[in-house]
């Protein structure tokens, strides 16, 4: 099960809105959205969670590309929208088309290099080009909007109730949850 919210900065303070996820299929489309939302370009901070696994946030200003922080990345790349944000952060293509790096691999070899082999790997060679069971991204995402980097990896429980109290929006995402 999963919760998202947009958070959308405007002069009188923070606007939320619960938001529907099912027609969003890349990061370009929950770019969109968020942009949607938007008033006079300003800040946008969606929330997506999933039940206590892990939990992402992504900040778009403007035409700015979107910045990004995922709390799990093993876990969040194995949900359907985790795994949107886990495979740009990771490099993969931004349409989402394709699954390598351009030049390293995900072990940090370039491409042609022979890999070594451990007798202890995943049988599908997974060991190699697993999602790190740690967070990912940008910890510096909410910084300027009160949530310190120490505090943002400190976070454990009611995380998006924690962040929403830290941006001064704490009522207004209660009123969509």
């Amino acid at each position: 099960m999963y919760f998202a919210a947009l958070l959308a900065r405007t002069e009188d303070g923070w606007e939320a809105s619960d938001t529907e996820l099912d027609d969003v299929e890349t990061l370009s489309d929950l770019t969109e959205l968020a942009r949607e939302a938007s008033v006079d370009e300003d800040t946008v901070v969606v929330f997506i969670e999933q039940e206590d696994a892990w939990f992402g946030i992504v900040r778009i200003e403007g035409e700015d590309d979107p910045r990004i922080y995922v709390s799990d990345g093993a876990a969040a790349a194995r949900s359907s929208y985790g795994e949107i944000l886990t495979k740009e952060l990771l490099g993969a293509d931004r349409d989402g088309d394709a699954d390598d790096l351009d030049t390293l691999d995900l072990d940090g070899t370039e491409d042609g290099e022979p890999e070594a082999q451990d007798d202890e790997d995943d049988e599908t060679g997974a060991a190699a080009d697993a999602v790190p069971s740690a967070p990912l991204g940008d910890r510096l995402i909410l910084e300027d909007l009160g949530l310190s980097e120490r505090a943002l990896l400190a976070l454990e429980s009611d995380v998006l109730g924690e962040i929403a109290e830290a941006l001064g929006a704490a009522e207004v995402l209660e009123s969509v949850r």
